[in-house]
């Protein structure tokens, strides 16, 4: 017949070797639990006793010459319980605190520790056991600290699991599920509030971590439907490969297929979705790159424009790589993890996926969101979706928000660390320009003065154009040069207002008033060009501006309209600077008006000086 410790044997060693573990913490507190003949106090609340094994073949996996020693009482069920865990090389020690007078075992127990501790071994006590009250620090672990002059480290474990009705909750695991091992900050002599207050975090951090990387209903939905989407999204691939939006060699990748290995060493994923982003993250890339020359980096995009900006990196194809995104459908981005291996991720302002995330979150990849932006708009349709995508924002390791109402929204959704660290784009370089191009353009425009209307919109146009014309009232030989959000615009507007376009070889003259600059990468020598600008998506429609520092830190005299929601607090920071008009007759009188120069000072905080250092801690956990 077997034994009930061999039952208990079995039965944890089942269900904790088929849990899939994540061990947390530091990378110096995780180390030292690795560490032979270090000699260190273990603390954990009594509840997560049954999961210590878990914890001991992690470590014995890294360094097989750690030794662990667990303080247990002497009575049945300890001794039961030590019987149970002998088979994998954790020795009890049996004793505990005495009792209205009654002799435990405590004093030979302690004196057992202290030699254990002195030869190097790890002795794990559970302060509040073996009968409570359940989370109440007793004093034995800290006079054990005291006399041994060791540290003692916090432990929170948690997993899949039920609790079974006793003093403590013991936690009774499950086979197959998830596990979390939370490692605290050394304890050097802590008092009892201390280490109360030390455990619970780990505890509670433990706990929901496996709350986190369990699926919820909502999780699978989402996974079914982007799986039951992966045959029209295919077929969506091929209409955009169609359309010249993709590249044809590299389709596969949507899918997470492709060439590709990773590299040795630490693996930093950064994603931006499009050009403006992959611009914005270009100085947070330089900067990790200087600060770990070791670290390598997987930059992908969402778009073939984005990718041709990663390209012309001077570290690409060494330290830095590209790769296009797949779509979130779990089969199709499991491969991509599985390939790649990332040992963080940095997502770029508002580029958030469920799917991504949570696969992420399940194989312990950190995730960080930099330059983190949320509308009040997109507030509230995250919040109306919380059902489906609540754990979402949980899950992220933090967020670096763009200032304090985008972090208040990250907040309201459940994201813990939120930082306030200012606009990614005051740390972005001037936009790049051919200066030949500019001196050849100078020549052909003269002594004009040029008024620019970057990043234009449906429906602006008309009234940019208007503006124009009574300015020209005042300035008659002024250029008005309209540069529409999206190029393929080009061919309309020129059309429609009888205008020379640039991506067709045609240019402004004496007798043009105005000019279609219809290509892709020139902002930076249309900028050099003006004499004064206004920036689009802010004056019709529902708006949502652009990005104002690039112009200004050109010294740039700069306008917009009021509908600049996805940049209020860059107007707010800006707004000595930034002229904001409400119509066709402000616009004329601004664009003749006096102008004020932005300073460059306001322009040089450093957002990445506060960003890398904490990205690259994060890899370290």
């Amino acid at each position: 017949m077997i034994s009930p410790a061999r039952m208990i044997h079995v039965w944890l060693g089942a269900c904790l070797r088929s849990t899939h573990w994540n061990v947390g913490g530091t990378k110096q507190a995780r180390a030292l639990l690795t560490q032979a003949d270090q000699g260190t106090v273990l603390a954990l609340w009594h509840r997560s006793l049954t999961l210590a094994p878990a914890l001991w073949f992690w470590a014995r996996a890294i360094e097989p010459r750690v030794k662990l020693r667990v303080l247990i009482s002497r009575n049945a069920d300890g001794r039961l319980i030590a019987d149970a865990i002998r088979p994998w090389g954790i020795i009890g020690i049996h004793g505990s605190t005495s009792r209205k007078g009654k002799d435990k075992g405590g004093a030979a127990a302690l004196r057992v520790a202290l030699r254990e501790l002195k030869q190097g071994a790890f002795v794990a006590i559970t302060p509040d056991g073996p009968r409570g009250p359940a989370e109440k620090v007793q004093p034995g672990i800290l006079v054990l600290s005291r006399i041994s002059r060791r540290p003692i480290i916090p432990l929170g474990m948690a997993c899949n699991s039920i609790r079974l009705p006793s003093w403590d909750g013991l936690t009774f695991p499950l086979p197959f599920g998830r596990g979390s091992v939370v490692v605290g900050e050394p304890l050097i002599e802590p008092d009892t509030e201390t280490l109360r207050v030390a455990l619970n975090a780990v505890a509670e951090q433990a706990e929901a971590n496996v709350r986190n990387q369990n699926l919820s209903v909502m999780d699978r939905l989402w996974g079914s439907v982007g799986s039951l989407l992966a045959p029209a999204l295919t077929i969506m691939l091929r209409v955009r490969l169609k359309r010249g939006r993709e590249l044809p060699d590299r389709l596969r990748e949507r899918m997470g297929l492709g060439s590709g290995h990773r590299p040795e060493g630490t693996l930093l994923w950064i994603h931006a979705a499009s050009v403006g982003e992959t611009l914005c993250a270009r100085p947070l890339l330089d900067d990790l790159l200087e600060k770990r020359p070791d670290l390598h980096v997987l930059f992908t995009t969402a778009t073939v424009t984005g990718a041709e900006i990663v390209s012309r990196h001077p570290e690409f194809g060494r330290r830095v790589s590209h790769r296009f995104i797949p779509h979130d459908v779990p089969r199709w981005f499991g491969r991509f993890l599985k390939r790649w291996k990332p040992d963080g991720a940095v997502f770029v302002e508002s580029e958030l996926w469920p799917g991504i995330i949570a696969a992420c979150y399940r194989k312990a990849i950190p995730v960080m969101l930099v330059n983190g932006r949320l509308s009040d708009r997109s507030a509230r349709r995250w919040k109306k979706a919380a059902s489906l995508t609540g754990r979402m924002f949980s899950r992220l390791s933090w967020v670096a928000a763009r200032g304090p109402e985008d972090a208040a929204h990250f907040r309201s959704l459940g994201t813990q660390a939120v930082y306030e660290d200012g606009d990614l784009k005051q740390d972005a370089p001037p936009l790049s320009c051919d200066f030949a191009e500019l001196e050849r353009l100078q020549a052909v425009i003269g002594n004009r003065p040029v008024f620019v209307a970057a990043s234009t919109h449906p429906g602006e146009e008309e009234l940019v154009l208007a503006a124009a014309a009574l300015a020209r009232e005042k300035q008659p030989d002024l250029l008005t040069i309209l540069i529409p959000r999206h190029p393929k615009r080009g061919e309309e507007l020129a059309s429609r207002f009888d205008l020379p376009r640039r991506s067709v070889g045609q240019e402004p003259n004496n007798k043009t008033h105005g000019w279609i600059a219809d290509t892709l990468g020139e902002l930076g020598l249309f900028y050099r060009l003006a004499n004064c600008c206004f920036l689009g998506n802010s004056l019709a429609g529902k708006g949502g501006g652009h990005n104002p520092f690039e112009p200004l830190r050109l010294g740039v005299p700069t306008a917009t309209g009021p509908l600049m929601e996805n940049w209020r607090e860059a107007v707010n920071l800006l707004h000595d600077y930034l002229h904001i008009v409400k119509d066709v007759d402000s616009l004329s009188q601004w664009i003749t008006g006096p102008h004020v120069t932005p300073s460059p000072a306001v322009l040089q905080r450093s957002v990445v000086s506060r960003l890398s250092p904490r990205i690259l801690e994060t890899l370290e956990r």
